[in-house]
């Protein structure tokens, strides 16, 4: 079965669900998530999605069921998971700067658990000794990701246990006999170069020894995907065989098996999703002419946050004589999708896609400017379903008291 959706499937969703919309398509998820099998054959390797992506209830529904493990930035994540039938032997918590009575909480849900502070390691072994395996999330001072917002492991990030720290996080071991079952680095997103994650395995390899009871290396997600043209992503398959001989060596060096986990959210899902708009005028000026569709920056903020690229596809007139637009939001504020982009000529009315719309994109969204959150759908199967409706009214008062 097809895992892209055809101009033809997109506009006739639009025309029946409304505009905006999110579209997901659950098999281009189950793909992705085989090609991870795939790549990693052989190895001692467990994937978690990071739920954070797109934690719609309908596609955690269809990740667990195509076998896939789950990772969770919240609390509230770890009950979503759960609710959506995920078993907690099969759900990862990794937050930063909590405080402990969420970590206790998560605790008390019995899933794993990934710690980014010295303070909260000091509690939890206080108050749970040898009793509960837990995690380290360690700052390994590695400068990656695709921009300075979405990289997590260089020497100023906020993120996880400096690495110089290590021997102070001993002696909270020693202290308080905490079992160490995991240790866990995060070096950023849309990493597309396989050794930046070699030199987090080496660098996590470096201090294993110290930890005697070690079962897992937690690398992480960031793997790239492709959102423009012609663009590479991460080598899946060449970093699947270099986990696997990296690992096998430090068995045959330490006597020791290790399992590797890796927490893809991007990967998943990003592809997957797609978000259709209409364009409700064209503006022409002297430097650009502005199609000004019906949704900004409260429903796709990527471009406006991280300086994004997303493919736009003029669906309604995809033959069109090739123009520069401006494609810009409603919002009250510059919510600038894409500046002079040659689309097919765009005529109000017209329908356009934004490709890689499943990761980050209506899980950011907001009521900014009381408008209305889009509705979302998911097909599976070749039939599509609603899978959240579009908000009314009721929604911006929820939650107030008046």
């Amino acid at each position: 079965m097809a895992t892209e959706l055809s101009h033809e499937q997109l506009s006739a969703l639009a025309r029946e669900y409304g505009t905006p919309l999110y579209v997901y398509h659950a098999e281009k998820i189950g793909e992705q998530y085989q090609n991870l099998l795939d790549a990693f054959h052989g190895a001692d390797v467990r994937f978690f999605y990071a739920a954070k992506a797109l934690t719609n209830i309908n596609v955690l529904r269809y990740v667990n069921s195509i076998g896939c493990n789950v990772d969770c930035s919240s609390v509230n994540e770890a009950r979503l998971a759960l609710h959506a039938g995920f078993d907690p032997k099969n759900v990862l918590y990794t937050s930063n700067n909590v405080s402990f009575e969420e970590i206790e909480e998560a605790q008390r849900l019995g899933i794993h658990i990934n710690i980014d502070s010295i303070s909260n390691l000091r509690k939890f072994g206080l108050k749970f000794g040898h009793s509960y395996p837990v995690g380290i999330r360690l700052r390994p001072n590695i400068m990656a990701g695709g921009n300075l917002k979405i990289s997590t492991g260089h020497a100023d990030s906020k993120f996880g246990i400096p690495l110089e720290n290590i021997a102070e996080v001993l002696d909270v071991i020693r202290e308080t006999n905490l079992f160490i079952r995991t240790l866990h680095i995060h070096t950023g997103s849309e990493i597309k170069d396989v050794e930046v994650f070699a030199r987090g395995i080496e660098v996590l390899f470096e201090v294993a020894q110290q930890f005697p009871e070690l079962e897992v290396i937690d690398l992480g997600g960031g793997f790239k995907v492709p959102y423009k043209p012609g663009e590479e992503g991460t080598d899946i398959p060449l970093l699947g065989k270099k986990v696997k001989e990296e690992f096998e060596q430090y068995e045959v060096k330490y006597g020791r098996k290790l399992q590797a986990w890796f927490e893809p959210g991007k990967y998943i899902v990003s592809e997957c999703g797609y978000f259709i708009t209409k364009v409700n005028v064209l503006k022409p000026a002297v430097n650009a002419v502005f199609a000004g569709v019906d949704t900004g920056l409260n429903h796709l903020i990527r471009p406006m946050f991280y300086g994004s690229w997303h493919q736009i596809e003029n669906i309604s007139n995809p033959s069109g004589a090739l123009n520069n637009y401006n494609v810009v939001g409603n919002i009250c504020e510059t919510d600038t999708f894409a500046e002079n982009r040659p689309l097919p000529e765009i005529r109000e009315g017209d329908f356009l896609v934004f490709r890689n719309a499943g990761a980050y994109c209506f899980e950011m969204s907001s009521h900014y400017n009381s408008r209305f959150k889009p509705a979302e759908v998911m097909v599976e199967d070749g039939t599509a379903r609603l899978i959240r409706k579009r908000d009314e009214l009721g929604d911006l008062l929820a939650g107030q008291v008046y």
